[in-house]
């Protein structure tokens, strides 16, 4: 059974930085991409970035691109996700995500595996 474990929130000053850890668990993530997603209060669940587990290619929400980086450490099964020069618009809940295959999919439900979130607080 796959687990995915969301570490690394808090509270941060606008500008600052923070690192997420997602740890996964359950099987083998060779052709899986795994991904970070955010939900505000009061919206949708956004795509944030990803990362294919094998080949480590990314990709990125065009409004975190340039300032956050997500990674994988492939020995150690588990994703991170740096965010640089926050905002008090990144505030949000973020979940990790994993779905079989190696398209690059934004949309929430094509991401069968979550993991529980951590929330992430930016002050103004």
């Amino acid at each position: 059974q796959v687990q995915l474990v969301e570490s690394g929130g808090g509270l941060v000053q606008a500008g600052g930085s923070l690192r997420l850890s997602c740890a996964a668990s359950g099987r083998t993530f060779d052709s899986y991409v795994m991904g970070w997603f955010r939900q505000a209060p009061g919206k949708e669940r956004e795509f944030v970035a990803a990362v294919s587990w094998s080949g480590g290619r990314t990709y990125y929400a065009d409004s975190v691109r340039g300032r956050f980086t997500v990674s994988r450490v492939y020995a150690q099964n588990t994703m991170y996700l740096q965010m640089n020069s926050l905002k008090s618009e990144d505030t949000a809940v973020y979940y990790c995500a994993a779905r079989s295959g190696n398209y690059f999919y934004t949309a929430p439900d094509k991401y069968a595996y979550w993991g529980q979130g951590t929330q992430v607080t930016v002050s103004s």
